[in-house]
């Protein structure tokens, strides 16, 4: 063992969350989600509470991870956007299944989403696509997200050049970006306990389309 990894063996954090037992976690999983978002957005050392990991993979089981931005949620599941073209866009084309984790390290809490991906209706990706800044709007446009670039210097020609054709009027929603909708499956909360017994409480949607709550070993 080198010098570095006797440095991260030695690394840990006792974690002392309060208990999150079936007595108290809410009747469904919408709720429950709902309360601990609430949590993280006003506490003051989550920096990003929407920030969440995205795990796709390609049909034969390659997967790749990012950090997305939750920009809605509903009973429905999980929304966020992209391009279309991207490495996740294309990914769930082909394989339209998604796992994504919102990790609120700060209160020693993470939840983890399984489902189904879906695209957004036109409509309500559009909703979204006028609310953001221009800059993001012209961003859109200009990159090609996940294609190989020489440098940054074409990047910013393409901004430029967008900037220029739509000048001060509207920028419209391009047809390579939207919304996508993750409909979970199952939702798990997890909360640090002592000694690493930490408390994991599942939301599973059984074939019957009802919601069991299992407990998980730590």
């Amino acid at each position: 063992m080198d010098h570095s990894d006797a440095d991260l063996a030695s690394m840990r954090r006792r974690y002392g969350g309060p208990p999150l037992t079936e007595d108290v976690v809410a009747g469904d999983w919408f709720t429950q989600f709902e309360h601990w978002f609430a949590d993280a957005a006003r506490s003051p050392v989550v920096r990003e509470p929407n920030a969440m990991l995205l795990a796709t993979a390609t049909p034969d089981g390659r997967p790749s991870a990012r950090t997305v931005l939750l920009k809605g949620y509903s009973e429905r599941g999980l929304v966020f956007f992209t391009n279309y073209g991207s490495r996740k866009g294309r990914e769930l084309a082909a394989n339209p299944v998604a796992c994504c984790v919102l990790p609120w390290i700060e209160l020693e809490r993470q939840v983890v989403v399984d489902g189904v991906a879906e695209r957004l209706p036109r409509e309500e990706s559009a909703a979204y696509f006028v609310s953001r800044p221009r800059g993001a709007q012209l961003g859109a446009w200009a990159s090609r997200q996940s294609s190989v670039i020489p440098s940054r210097e074409p990047l910013e020609a393409a901004v430029a050049e967008v900037r220029e054709r739509f000048g001060d009027g509207p920028v419209p929603v391009p047809e390579h970006w939207g919304g996508f909708r993750i409909v979970p499956e199952t939702v798990e909360f997890w909360q640090g306990r002592p000694d690493r017994l930490h408390d994991r409480l599942r939301f599973r949607r059984t074939a019957e389309g009802t919601w069991v709550v299992e407990r998980l070993a730590p």
